[in-house]
């Protein structure tokens, strides 16, 4: 009787058990009761909990009257019940004994046990045959599959597969090794006439037990006759054909999977009971009773005997009701005394089952006698069948022990032998013999239900890897293994879907724990679970010498018969001798997996996996020829594309065909892909999911190489991406949000790398070179793309150009149709970041496209030969540079980003600026003109735009770099409006006072944002320029001191002022240190205005004072001739040095705007210095000279000093080389500066 979890009734729990009806779920040490079964003074540990139950709760039986004739059928007999289960339908059928796939239909059904929890999966029966093997002289023949830590064990029915094989031809080669190595003159035993009527004596008894009524119908005469029938056919109905790829209609439908539910991004879903459209063959031929891989038992349950766990299935009729709630029934013959194979067969029953008593009815010849109850306990104690529970347990830890330490590879099938009244146990790897008999390795029948299981159960914890990653080595080897023992052309879904699981063990996305990256360990195999791999070759050694005393095993190869043979049990009395079988090997908690640091090192094994997964579901879709022929009466739509559009309209027409695709989800297609496929279908979803991975794998590996700054290659792996994620398109009717949340970010990455391009043009040549460059695994990705789309859809977007602008322009176009995504109407409901993050790149790219039409713009202003009007070319520049700075400005300010914002209203005063040169004035002999209204309205316009960014910025404290980039640039503005007023001064237009007072104003407000005080990289700038302008004003001053005319006071104010600006540019020329010609200028004139004061006076004391004032003015030179002399010094040594060419461009380039000395001015300023200074000398000396009244003794010696360097002076070689006539000004000023007492600064005390 088939049945599932959801099918069948729950039982009632029994007296001291627990059961559970939850459906098909491992749950682990939820509470469940603990039965101990005592015998003698050692306590067995037997816990019992059911986790399913398809029978109705037990009921009472019937208590025979004495005398009752077994051997006349009742009237209900071989009726179904649900009571019996399959026990009283099947006692006389086909099925007595258990499945050959029993062991796997529990598996699927309770897949969370399976590979961790579980020590063991098989029909009770099975348990049972291996307990009893010191017992029993029968033969043993058992499958043994293993899956993480747990053992499978199903029946294997030699006699059966032999006579299966002498019809079919399949497994010929393991007849001929049976025949050869263990039975060389093998026939069928057939069942003695007293097996069926002790088989038909029981049948009729229990149902008489459910009956009740004591009546006794007869049934036909054909009873012996249906019993040879039955064991006729009993081989040709249970066991499975040889895998065949067959799947016409007449077969019988695909065996049921009661499995558990996965996720539908894992679970291949009903593996073997798809729908016969998809082409997938039956996984085996079931036979008329159509079992296939289901879970046939009336009950399954977690049965813990001592430390071992098992999941078995139990056919067992349970009774109950009354003073009994729960008895097991048997039938005995009263002549023959129960044995003690048939104690241990009751015990283990009602121990699995946790029936805590046994009911045994004794009858004669079929004529019932009596009834006994025998507690559970009390069974090893029964008379003639008296056995120890301490050696049972003993035989399950060696048996177990034994086992895992042999069977270790996943996969395989071992088969565990023990021939009639043999005291020898052989463990066989029927996979291995497979293999070197070079038979197909499908012509195992275990082959498929094995794969299936092992992908099942790396479904089940891929589920729980998402918690915990030490899951993902034994998903990778389930999954490894699963694949190797299918073949592609036959199982494609399994293939393509295990080959989809392997990738998504590797989380691109998500960043590596330090403490999590497991590597693979050398040597370790992937489909082993023993710490050492076990080479064929090991198994041909000879290792007699390891049969110490106390080995628990030795390899076959010492008996000279089994030398194909894993392993040997010598005697099965071993097994009673406690822990004589211990495991030698450590399985390993968990297996290894592969994880590299390495980004593109997992992004190629994701690919790799990919591959073969499009490469299994390709194979499975029809081919070309196989399609049905196109309508000639139907026009063939071809997509028409515009070649003689430009690359610009072109792009734009690509990104608004996505922008359809990112609008309202379309609904799902129903017309086949251009490949064949059928929406809906496996391959379908299938390929979905693998294009979508691929297209993840190569966004993660165009990311990796751009930090890299590879932007080729990052632009290769981005197209390839984009490809895919075409491809997804042409396949997939619906974009689901999270798909185009990826999209937008593969489009981002795209527009940052076509930026990083157009920014490192230089490179262009290494770039082609890694863009070009392409994998063969890249090549036969990009051929499985093909077979669905043309991959075109984002060509114009990934194309590595070689024109900058188009690049900014596509870089552009990315970006805004990431952003069209993330606000259309799947996306706009999603917070994420990403909405934020791609305005700031919308702002930066339409910052970067600002720049370079401004960069474009004073380009051409610059090769102008004649400065004519402004072309209209220049003013598109402006307009296209203004435009997006005004688009980027709008984007920062949306998402509150003050500090970008700034930037951009410093970039479009500094685009102000450009347009204020554009427009200046030229004169008819190319000469600079006077200073326009539009210069003054554009260099206004900047200064708005410089404000406007202060405050945005608001403080300092909020992002000091760009506060003061800005505070320069507004200092430099207001510092060009006052100079070209100043220089060019618009007369023509304006007052000179009104003039003055703007250049004044313009001055001090550049003055006002020279940081003067801030330590930074600019306060050298920020000196010269305060220096400057106070020069400029003391200048503007000096000559309007000279220029005014009768307005007395206003003479005094201009004096004053220019004394005071002439002091400060002093002080600030002198603390720089490198512009000596700007403070021997600003001396000079210093001078010069003194000696326009003393041409006003009369009086000689007066005179001779002012004079003297102007002399120590003209000694504080000294400090500039000190600098000029030591500049010239080092040129002349930087001349005589071989590379002195090199040392002098590292120079000019190393000091800044004030590096290098220009001897051009320096000549011209001794020119203005040498008779300034002799006129001094020569005044002072005459006034001093010609004085009334008589001089002390210091002012001869002043005078003397006078006469002295004025004669040096006068007698100084005209001629002479620079660097020695300015040692004779340093020498002459030196002595100068002695006598008139002037600081050693060379500053003139007020």
């Amino acid at each position: 009787m088939s049945a599932s979890a959801g099918d069948g009734e729950p039982c009632t729990p029994l007296d001291n058990a627990k059961e559970e009806v939850s459906g098909p779920t491992c749950t682990g040490d939820n509470s469940k009761h603990e039965s101990s079964i005592c015998s003698g003074s050692s306590e067995i540990k037997s816990r019992a909990v059911v986790k399913y139950c398809a029978a109705p709760p037990p009921t009472s039986y019937a208590l025979l009257q004495e005398k009752t004739d077994l051997k006349l059928p009742p009237a209900n007999w071989l009726r179904e019940n649900p009571q019996l289960g399959s026990a009283g339908t099947t006692i006389l059928g086909s099925s007595s004994k258990s499945k050959p796939f029993s062991s796997f239909g529990m598996a699927y059904e309770f897949i969370d046990c399976i590979g961790d929890d579980v020590d063991v999966v098989s029909d009770s029966e099975n348990i049972k045959k291996l307990l009893k093997i010191p017992y029993s002289k029968s033969h043993l023949s058992m499958a043994v599959h293993r899956v993480g830590r747990t053992l499978l064990l199903d029946e294997l029915d030699i006699q059966e597969l032999f006579m299966r094989s002498s019809q079919t031809g399949d497994w010929t080669w393991l007849k001929e090794f049976y025949q050869r190595l263990i039975d060389q003159k093998w026939q069928r035993k057939k069942k003695s006439k007293e097996h069926w009527y002790q088989k038909a004596i029981l049948s009729k008894f229990l149902y008489y037990s459910i009956n009740g009524d004591g009546a006794a119908e007869p049934q036909s005469d054909g009873l012996n006759e249906g019993e040879e029938d039955s064991g006729a056919d009993e081989f040709s109905s249970s066991w499975p054909t040889a895998f065949t790829s067959t799947s016409n209609a007449e077969e019988s439908e695909a065996p049921k999977q009661e499995s558990v539910t996965v996720d539908s991004s894992f679970a291949l879903g009903q593996v073997t009971s798809v729908p016969k459209e998809q082409n997938l063959p039956t996984i085996f031929n079931e036979g008329e009773n159509g079992q296939g891989l289901r879970n046939d038992f009336v009950r399954n349950i977690m049965w813990t005997f001592e430390d071992i766990h098992m999941l078995v299935g139990s056919n067992m009729p349970i009774f109950g009701g009354g003073r009994y709630p729960a008895v097991s029934l048997r039938l005995r013959d009263n002549n023959k005394p129960i044995n003690i194979l048939t104690g241990i067969d009751y015990w283990l029953d009602n121990l699995m089952c946790n029936v805590p008593e046994l009911v045994m009815c004794f009858h004669v010849n079929g004529i019932v006698q009596k009834y006994e109850m025998i507690k559970t306990e009390d069974i090893p104690h029964l008379e003639n069948s008296t056995f120890s529970t301490r050696v049972v347990k003993d035989i399950a830890q060696n048996v177990l022990s034994f086992l895992k330490s042999n069977c270790t590879k996943e996969g395989h099938t071992y088969w565990l032998f023990k021939a009639s009244g043999s005291d020898i146990v052989k463990l066989y790897d029927l996979t291995t013999l497979c293999e070197e008999a070079e038979e197909e390795k499908y012509q195992n029948p275990f082959t498929l239900p094995v794969a299936v299981l092992l992908y099942k159960v790396a479904s089940n914890l891929m589920l729980k890897a998402r918690q915990n990653r030490k899951h993902y080595g034994t998903i990778r080897t389930l999954l490894l293994n699963c694949v190797k023992l299918l073949d592609q052309d036959r199982h494609p879904q399994i293939i393509a879907s295990a080959h989809y699981m392997l990738s998504e063990l590797f989380q691109l996305d998500e960043p590596l724990e330090e403490d999590g990256g497991e590597s693979l360990r050398a040597g370790g195999s992937e489909d082993s679970y023993s710490d050492e791999d076990r080479e064929e070759e090991e198994e041909e050694e000879d290792l007699t010498e390891d049969s110490d005393d106390d080995g628990s095993y030795s390899n076959c190869s010492s008996l000279q018969d089994d030398s194909k043979a894993v392993a040997v049990i010598r005697s099965v009395g071993e097994l009673s001798v406690p822990e004589k079988y211990r495991s030698t090997h450590q399985i390993r908690p968990s297996c290894t997996f592969p994880v590299s640091q390495d980004k593109e090192e997992r992004c190629r094994l994701v690919l790799s996996y990919v591959l073969k997964g499009l490469k299994a579901v390709d194979g499975s879709i029809k081919k070309e020829s196989d399609l049905p022929a196109a309508d000639p009466n139907t026009p063939i739509p071809l997509k028409y594309e515009d070649r003689s559009a430009t690359g610009a309209c072109a792009t734009e027409k690509g990104i608004s065909l996505l922008l359809e695709r990112a609008g309202p989800l379309q609904g799902e297609q129903k017309h086949t892909t251009r490949s064949g496929m059928i929406p809906g279908s496996w391959q379908h979803h299938m390929k979905l999911k693998l294009f979508f991975k691929a297209s993840k794998a190569y966004y993660v590996l165009s990311d990796a190489a751009t930090n890299l700054l590879k932007y080729g290659r990052a632009l290769r792996y981005i197209k390839l991406s984009l490809q895919c994620y075409d491809a997804y398109c042409s396949v997939s009717g619906t974009l689901h949000p999270h798909v185009l949340l990826f999209h937008s970010q593969c489009l981002s990455l795209c527009g940052d790398i076509q930026l990083m391009l157009a920014q490192n043009a230089n490179n262009r040549a290494a770039y082609l070179e890694e863009y070009s460059y392409q994998t063969k695994e890249d090549q036969e990705i990009l051929h499985s793309l093909h077979r669905e789309s043309s991959c075109q859809a984002f060509s114009m977007a990934t194309d590595l150009a070689m024109d900058p602008e188009y690049q900014l322009f596509v870089s552009s176009k990315c970006y805004e149709a990431a952003y069209e995504l993330l606000v259309s109407e799947p996306l706009k409901d999603l917070t994420s970041d990403q909405l934020s993050q791609v305005l700031k790149r919308l702002g930066n790219i339409r910052n970067e496209m600002g720049v370079y039409y401004m960069n474009q713009a004073a380009a051409m202003q610059a090769e102008k030969e004649v400065k004519k009007s402004v072309s209209a070319a220049e003013q598109e520049m402006w307009k296209k540079s203004f435009g997006f700075f005004e688009k980027g400005m709008k984007d920062f300010e949306a998402i509150g980003d003050s500090t970008n914002t700034a930037l951009l209203l410093c970039n479009t005063g500094r685009l102000m600026r450009i347009c204020a040169q554009a427009h200046c004035n030229l004169s008819g002999n190319e000469g600079r003109g006077e200073f326009s209204p539009e210069e003054a309205l554009y260099y206004n316009k900047a200064i708005d735009y410089y404000l406007q960014a202060m405050k945005a910025l608001s403080s300092r404290e909020k992002h000091s770099a760009v506060w003061d980039s800005v505070n320069w640039e507004l200092s430099t503005t207001y510092f060009t409006l006052a100079t070209l007023l100043q220089d060019y001064a618009p007369v023509s237009r304006k007052a000179q006072e009104q003039i003055e007072r703007e250049v004044t104003e313009a001055m001090m407000k550049s003055l006002k944002y020279c940081d003067l005080q801030t330590d930074s990289a600019r306060q050298p700038l920020y000196q010269y320029r305060a220096a400057t302008i106070h020069h400029r004003l003391a200048s503007m001053y000096h000559s309007c001191f000279r220029n005014q005319v009768g307005d007395e006071h206003l003479r005094k104010q201009h004096r004053s002022l220019a004394e005071l600006h002439y002091s400060k540019a002093v002080s600030l020329f002198l603390s720089l240190k490198d512009a000596p010609c700007e403070l021997l200028r600003t001396l000079l004139e210093r001078v010069a205005f003194a000696e326009f004061t003393m041409a006003g006076q009369n009086s000689s004391t007066a005179k001779l004072k002012s004079l003297t004032g102007a002399i120590e003015i003209m000694t504080e030179t000294r400090h500039a001739f000190q600098l000029i002399h030591k500049e010239l010094q080092e040129e002349q040594t930087e001349l005589n040095e071989p590379d002195s060419a090199e040392s002098a461009e590292s120079s000019d380039v190393a000091n800044g705007p004030m590096a290098g000395l220009n001897l051009q001015e320096v000549m011209k300023l001794i020119g203005v210095f040498e008779p300034s200074f002799s006129f001094l000398l020569l005044q002072v000396i005459k006034l001093m000279t010609t004085a009334k009244r008589k001089p002390s003794n210091k002012d001869e010696e002043l005078l003397k000093t006078y006469k002295n360097v004025y004669s040096k002076l006068l007698r100084a070689e005209k001629n002479a080389p620079l660097v020695s006539r300015v040692e004779l000004y340093v020498e002459l000023l030196q002595q100068l500066m002695q006598r008139t007492g002037s600081d050693d600064t060379g500053t003139r005390k007020p």
